[in-house]
């Protein structure tokens, strides 16, 4: 039986790292490196979500250049996450002893675009809806075991 929309399925053997992703109708896989004992066979779960959050942005920006009929040829996102003390984090409020994570990411846009067009459109590429939701307090709940 098909999952409901909305819900992304995961299943993996309790041998190994790779997982099988589905979502509706699409099909996609996550596995870790060989080097933590992995097989390669797909992006990492942190890959993932720089993927979720990178493609977000750029639909964001794009969306938005549409929608304002500005002369946007294309958007590139490179994204990267790592962990790192508070105290490197000159704009962190929290304890110096705390990690936290850090996604850096670097925005190309190609196009006639004016300055003013390039600054609102990266202005606009941080309030896209992933970018909000990993800002934000999440709520993860456990429900019932399948």
């Amino acid at each position: 039986m098909p999952d409901a929309d909305g819900v992304v399925a995961v299943r993996g053997e309790a041998r190994g790292f790779y997982q099988e992703i589905t979502s509706g109708r699409h099909r996609l896989v996550a596995d870790e490196p060989i080097a933590v004992g992995g097989t390669d066979l797909g992006p990492g779960p942190y890959d993932l979500m720089l993927a979720a959050l990178g493609s977000c942005m750029s639909m964001t920006i794009a969306l938005y250049a549409r929608a304002k009929q500005w002369p946007l040829e294309t958007v590139v996102i490179r994204l990267r996450h790592s962990r790192v003390y508070a105290k490197d984090c000159a704009e962190c409020v929290i304890r110096d002893d705390t990690l936290l994570d850090r996604i850096d990411t670097e925005v190309k846009l190609t196009g006639p675009l004016t300055a003013e067009q390039e600054r609102k459109l990266m202005e606009v590429a941080h309030r896209c809806p992933v970018h909000r939701t990993l800002k934000s307090e999440i709520n993860i709940r456990a429900l019932a075991q399948l």
